[in-house]
């Protein structure tokens, strides 16, 4: 018989990233909400791009840092960080670094929840009886599907997004790969703001981030949400059939 060591022995120890994760939220909910803002932003854009021109690898190393830790301990200003990513890079490659920043940051929750709680529950779930397996079995029947909708809905919040792939067994270059493909549409939208934001200072305004839901917008986002679930509208046709 072989004792066990380390996090088998003391299961809290595999749940201490999520945790960690969940209380720095907490925290940073009440502590950085008035830090990570578009006043903030206004107040500071001549020194961010002053800083950006004289070093412009080193601020997108430390952009994109930034933009992970703000996702991965799901902290306030992750919409203010893409706008500051358009605002710094442009459109474009200001999209790129701003879904690199929010993949790399989705990954690290996704680990943490399913080293914490994911892969218990998966098994739960594959050994479960009645509802609670047929929901697992329709997942596993329809990842890619399911995980595209998740990211492309805008109703369904990212840290919500991140935490469900973890609970039902997701490998990770599923979770990645739709992940960073997903969050584009949405993504491009808010970094495009951003990048108009010097005109938008310049009139003394708060950018517009209700743009999303605009019909010219949302349709099309929609419309590729709908093509994520063609697959699976297809395969419960033909079960009918």
């Amino acid at each position: 018989m072989t004792t066990p060591t380390g996090a088998e022995a003391y299961p809290i120890l595999k749940r201490l990233p999520l945790i960690t994760i969940l209380s720095v939220a907490v925290i940073g909910a009440f502590t950085l909400r008035d830090y990570l803002s578009f006043e903030m932003l206004a107040a500071n854009r001549e020194a961010l791009l002053g800083f950006r021109d004289a070093n412009y690898l080193l601020t997108v190393l430390v952009f994109v840092l930034a933009y992970v830790v703000i996702v991965a301990f799901s902290l306030p200003g992750a919409t203010i960080a893409t706008l500051t990513g358009g605002f710094l890079f442009a459109t474009f490659p200001g999209v790129l670094f701003n879904m690199t920043g929010a993949t790399l940051g989705a990954i690290a929750i996704f680990l943490a929840a399913r080293w914490g709680l994911g892969d218990r529950l998966a098994d739960r779930m594959e050994h479960s009886d009645g509802a609670v397996k047929r929901i697992k079995e329709g997942i596993d029947e329809n990842q890619w599907s399911v995980l595209f909708m998740i990211r492309l809905v805008p109703a369904v919040p990212f840290f919500i997004a991140n935490l469900i792939p973890a609970f039902v067994g997701v490998p990770l270059h599923r979770f990645a790969i739709s992940t960073f493909l997903g969050i584009i549409p949405g993504g491009l939208v808010y970094t495009s703001v951003g990048a108009g934001l010097g005109e938008v200072f310049a009139r003394g305004e708060a950018p517009d981030l209700g743009v999303i839901f605009e019909p010219h917008v949302l349709l099309p986002i929609l419309g590729l949400a709908g093509l994520a679930a063609l697959p699976m509208v297809l395969k419960l046709v033909r079960k009918g059939a």
